[in-house]
């Protein structure tokens, strides 16, 4: 399948990306499909520049040029970059500056175990697939039982079926199940209210320690999972959002006027003002909008178990040492109290 692994020809059955004058479309390269009375029909897709028979791309390269009935386009091999702009949107989806901090904040490495909740239109979910492929595992969950059946044939028909599974599942009320209990090197929660599924990330571990992620559209969110992360042993907290300008390269052409003139002005036969002329650079300009918020990424390291034991432990002892010593401050104010009494 074209999502599994790079090929050069397009097979019956792939998904390729149709590049139309920086506009991107997915289709499945099938030469019929049903149309609204159920009956099997010659699969045409239409574009703003015509139309394309789609059995015509069986057996064409991957990048080649292909007609259209009033232009032509090319053919890509689908990526999980490519397919974040042309997926059909279930939900609001993560595009690729998010996504790409976030398979570096998580560390992940080919056949590393990761768990995501929040499975939505399965944008970030192509992603997790190929950085932990061949021998790694993505576990998806969403709440939504029909948006987590569509996500599992989505895969399937992608040809990614063995790398990934996709559950629906409550995790802010059930977790992830004991199946996963200390088998994830990292998890990542797109949820509502994130701080609820801390605890259950800290289940789903490594006892070697592992690392937490989380996607947030506004502060408040961000700091009731910071504070459930610090309550749970999480250190290395930190939370940033990603921003991405873009620097637009033009030709721009800028006049130039010619002042040989002013040396003879003073003269007796003053020389003639030259008409201007132009020169042509290259500049850098920025863009006339930025785009807007889109969301908090709040990471976070879980230590191994040892290290967590170890600071519960010094957390506990000085626990204690403040409660001896407060113990310690209002013992003399009793006793002068008692020695009062028994003058009375």
């Amino acid at each position: 399948m074209s999502f599994r692994n790079y090929k050069n020809k397009i097979d019956e059955g792939d998904t390729v990306i149709l590049y139309l004058s920086n506009n991107l479309h997915a289709i499945e390269v099938k030469p019929e499909i049903k149309n609204k009375k159920g009956e099997m029909v010659e699969n045409v897709y239409q574009t703003t520049f015509g139309a394309l028979k789609v059995r015509n791309l069986i057996g064409v390269d991957y990048g080649s040029r292909v007609e259209l009935s009033k232009g032509w386009g090319h053919v890509l091999q689908p990526t999980p970059e490519s397919w974040s702009l042309t997926l059909p949107h279930r939900t609001q989806i993560i595009y690729t500056p998010d996504i790409s901090m976030i398979m570096l904040q998580l560390d992940l490495v080919p056949g590393s175990i990761v768990i995501e909740a929040g499975t939505g239109s399965g944008s970030l979910t192509h992603a997790l697939i190929r950085r932990v492929r061949p021998h790694g595992h993505v576990y998806t969950f969403d709440f939504h039982d029909h948006r987590a059946k569509v996500a599992q044939e989505e895969f399937d028909d992608h040809g990614l079926a063995e790398f990934v599974t996709a559950r629906h599942r409550d995790v802010l009320a059930d977790g992830f199940g004991d199946e996963l209990s200390g088998k994830a090197d990292a998890v990542f929660l797109d949820l509502p209210s994130p701080w609820s599924g801390v605890p259950h990330a800290v289940a789903a571990i490594k006892n070697e320690g592992g690392r937490f992620c989380s996607f947030s559209p506004c502060i408040e969110q961000v700091q009731r999972t910071c504070s459930a992360l610090e309550h749970h042993g999480f250190q290395d907290i930190s939370t940033m959002e990603v921003l991405q300008t873009e620097i637009k390269v033009t030709k721009r052409t800028v006049p130039v006027r010619d002042l040989s003139f002013l040396r003879h002005k003073s003269s007796e036969s003053p020389v003639d003002e030259k008409p201007n002329s132009e020169k042509s650079y290259v500049v850098g300009t920025w863009p006339t909008s930025t785009p807007g918020h889109t969301g908090y990424l709040t990471v976070a390291t879980l230590p191994p178990t040892f290290i967590r034991k170890k600071c519960n432990q010094i957390q506990e002892s000085s626990d204690q040492i403040k409660a001896s010593d407060n113990g310690e401050k209002e013992k003399p104010n009793g006793a002068e109290v008692m020695s009062i009494d028994e003058n009375q």
